[in-house]
């Protein structure tokens, strides 16, 4: 609209000037590769785009290891007790930590849960 027209090397240099952060890589490969004032804007454009797909293509290969679920088997054994006083010291330890935390939680709401 302002009768100015870009050559070739300049819309070539623009492009690359305008592509984010995460393409920086591959702007200056192309940079140090490529001769950029005879370089055609179709051979710049084909370049961005293969790189577009290869980088979209390695995101979903790395989606896809993340979503990889290792499985775990554990090893069980179960131990027959013979004595059944075991048993019942078991039981009593476990009811005396059951009146002593109770008692526990009594006493903090007496004095405001803190």
């Amino acid at each position: 609209s302002l009768d100015k027209t870009f050559s070739n090397s300049e819309l070539v240099r623009k492009i690359l000037r305008c592509l984010p952060r995460s393409w920086m890589p591959k702007v200056t490969e192309i940079e140090e590769v490529k001769n950029l004032s005879i370089l055609p804007l179709e051979d710049l454009l084909g370049s961005l785009m293969t790189y577009e797909l290869t980088m979209q293509k390695r995101v979903k290969d790395e989606e896809k290891e993340r979503r990889k679920k290792k499985v775990v088997t554990l090893k069980s054994s179960e131990i027959e007790n013979s004595d059944n006083d075991e048993n019942n010291s078991d039981d009593e330890d476990l009811a005396l930590f059951t009146r002593k935390f109770k008692r526990f939680l009594a006493n903090k709401k007496k004095f405001g849960g803190k």
